[in-house]
């Protein structure tokens, strides 16, 4: 019952987190399906609670962080580590992965979505479990955290609070760089162990389209990066916000150019019999 009282306090403490957890579930349910999405939180979730557990003991492999237990009894913790921490991880390599889907795949043209037409994305097991999607999923995770970790580190100037600090501030608006190397490590880890999974389990069928579902999961990644860009800015961190949203929009250009087709819109259909891929 404690626990379940802690749960609430955290959900009415961060009430933001959830609200993009439960953005990640409902994105992650219509794009792969509920077997491979539970599967997917549970190897990422318990990947970072272990990877964190281990880097506030040992330096590995964030580096040395140490969280503070000044919400001890606001929110729930495991051992130390905020659960509302670790379950971040989960939501945003799965934004990330979608981000790197969209970047990757070969597209071909697609249907209309309100005033823009929308490329298709041929998506197919190989693809989606490569290493080309291993390795730039791995890297847009640790990425976004290039502006997230600056301004949680600040929390005592926003309502985050201050619930963890570096004994050794690195040179990144005082983030070490070696936690940006532990976020990748984590992506790594994570998508190392979900992969084999994704590939032995059965192959749901959605009568959707897989480019906009993978849109939601983008949308959730720009969603998370408006929101820490938004806080930056409100806290009077100027440079810091710019800093961040130069480094991303070369990203978000690539990946408009990818998905939206600016092409004319020929005047007739595809042809009967042929349907949009969709993503199983």
């Amino acid at each position: 019952m404690d626990i379940v009282i802690l749960l609430l306090k955290t959900i009415a403490l961060r009430p933001y987190v959830f609200v993009f957890l439960a953005a990640f579930l409902f994105a992650a349910v219509r794009l792969i399906g509920w077997r491979r999405t539970w599967r997917f939180w549970l190897i990422s979730w318990f990947t970072a609670f272990v990877c964190e557990y281990s880097s506030t003991r040992t330096g590995i492999p964030f580096g040395w962080y140490f969280y503070n237990g000044s919400t001890v009894g606001q929110e729930l913790y495991f051992s130390n580590v905020p659960f509302m921490d670790s379950i971040s991880f989960s939501f945003l390599l799965y934004a990330a992965y979608c981000v790197a889907l969209c970047l990757l795949l070969p597209t071909e043209r697609g249907s209309s979505l309100c005033v823009f037409r929308l490329k298709r994305l041929r998506v197919e097991s190989e693809a989606r479990t490569g290493w080309p999607v291993f390795l730039l999923t791995a890297f847009l995770f640790a990425f976004i955290d290039m502006v997230i970790d600056p301004v949680a580190v600040r929390g005592d100037r926003w309502f985050l609070g201050k619930i963890y600090y570096y004994p050794d501030p690195g040179v990144h608006f005082g983030v070490p760089f070696a936690n940006y190397v532990g976020w990748a490590v984590v992506g790594m880890l994570s998508l190392a162990l979900y992969f084999p999974l994704e590939r032995r389990l059965p192959m749901p069928s959605f009568p959707v389209s897989p480019t906009s579902n993978l849109l939601l999961g983008v949308g959730l990644y720009y969603g998370v990066l408006a929101f820490n860009l938004g806080v930056t800015f409100w806290i009077g961190e100027w440079f810091m916000g710019f800093s961040g949203l130069l480094m991303h929009l070369p990203v978000l250009a690539v990946l408009l150019f990818r998905v939206i087709d600016l092409r004319q819109a020929p005047s007739s259909s595809y042809p009967s019999g042929i349907r949009s891929e969709e993503f199983v």
